[in-house]
């Protein structure tokens, strides 16, 4: 057989857009799943998130105008033609496609359905719940809370389809003995003799290859700029009132809590007696204590002008009154992963030295991935160090 011959046998299937619409999809999928469950990650996840919207959109136009077989047409087949499949198929007998399978196309739609719904719901929930991105303001936290249930709800189902379909390719490899996955990644197929090749669109391949790889170096050079001394903070969070009168009465002791983080029942029960105040006697002027009290009251979590107001508000028994941040069920839970050996570094000491770990402390906004764990001391053995 000849060169000629051979390369007959071989013809394009899947023109370069598909492979790297598909190869760059499992990418931001991967990126955005694994960093879903620690905000100190937002930053990777929104990214993930916003990569994969964007390939979705262009799939959905290159289902209309791409090449053959990426076309939704081609693999848009009936229930009759997917029933008869499934019975071919634990017959034994299920008849080979060069394209998508009637199974693998009705994969195909569901897996672009639910990506398009995740990707909204997650935008709901940046919005919403993260006051950012493109429907901040537009979308109040209440919704992005729903939203954020709807998110993770529909991320798992779209795993488990993913899981069900590279199964389905694996079967159909050993089935049929077609090597899928090698086929997706050259774009060819083996046995395609009289099988005509499409374009394969390299160039415009290459662009989108190069648009997501450009993107993540503007998206991440705040991180590859930064220096020991200033650190990248991903994102700013609002504006929060501000008291010179405070950061001078409350900075003077300890770390400067900003009201929001509290309730208001529990600054006024802290306000209560000044004289009895953690075991010190705060002796301020009558102007000085009620100035101080209509700020933290005035700006108390039910003034909702942060996320932590919001979740402190969630999170709190509407009949507890913590007396510390720390106490509150909010800090508890965001902390309850904190290895005990940051708590006994030299640059923590403390759970109320806020500072050590956010970078946004000062502002009291405490915005997801602004938090990063201090460098552990060299003289803590390797034991003590979190895995």
């Amino acid at each position: 057989m000849d060169n000629n011959q051979q390369k007959s046998l071989k013809a394009i299937i899947w023109d370069a857009p598909t492979r790297v619409f598909h190869w760059l999809l499992v990418i931001s999928f991967t990126i955005a799943w694994l960093s879903y469950d620690d905000n100190r990650f937002l930053f990777f996840h929104v990214y993930g998130g916003y990569v994969f919207f964007g390939l979705l959109i262009f799939r959905f136009v290159w289902g209309v105008i791409g090449t053959h077989y990426a076309r939704f047409h081609t693999f848009a087949y009936d229930w009759s033609s997917v029933w008869d499949y499934v019975k071919a198929l634990l017959n034994g007998q299920a008849a080979r496609h060069i394209g998508h399978n009637p199974i693998g196309g009705w994969a195909i739609f569901l897996m672009l359905a639910l990506g398009f719904l995740v990707s909204i719901a997650g935008l709901l929930v940046f919005g919403g719940e993260e006051g950012h991105g493109p429907l901040q303001g537009l979308v109040s936290f209440e919704v992005g809370i729903y939203a954020r249930e709807a998110h993770e709800i529909l991320a798992w189902t779209m795993l488990a389809i993913v899981i069900v379909h590279v199964l389905g390719v694996i079967v159909e490899s050993f089935i049929h003995k077609d090597n899928l996955i090698w086929a997706m990644m050259t774009g060819r197929k083996d046995d395609t003799a009289g099988v005509t090749s499409v374009r394969g669109h390299h160039f415009l391949g290459l662009f989108i290859a190069t648009a997501v790889f450009v993107s993540a170096g503007i998206y991440f050079r705040g991180y590859l700029t930064e220096t020991a001394d200033h650190l990248y903070m991903p994102y700013k969070g609002p504006d929060l009132p501000d008291s010179a009168l405070w950061r001078e009465e409350c900075g003077s002791c300890h770390f400067a809590f900003h009201p929001t983080l509290l309730p208001e029942r529990s600054w006024r029960a802290i306000f209560k007696d000044q004289h009895e105040h953690f075991g010190d006697d705060l002796d301020l002027d009558e102007d000085t204590y009620q100035e101080l009290l209509a700020f933290h009251v005035d700006n108390a979590a039910e003034s909702k002008l942060s996320e932590p107001a919001h979740k402190v508000l969630m999170f709190e028994d509407p009949n507890s009154v913590p007396l510390r941040v720390t106490e509150t069920k909010y800090w508890q839970h965001k902390h309850e992963d904190i290895k005990d050996v940051y708590w006994k570094s030299k640059k923590v000491k403390t759970k109320g030295n806020c500072t050590a770990c956010h970078l946004d402390a000062k502002e009291g906004t405490f915005e997801d991935s602004d938090m990063r764990l201090p460098k552990l001391e060299s003289t803590q053995t390797t034991s003590e160090k979190p895995k």
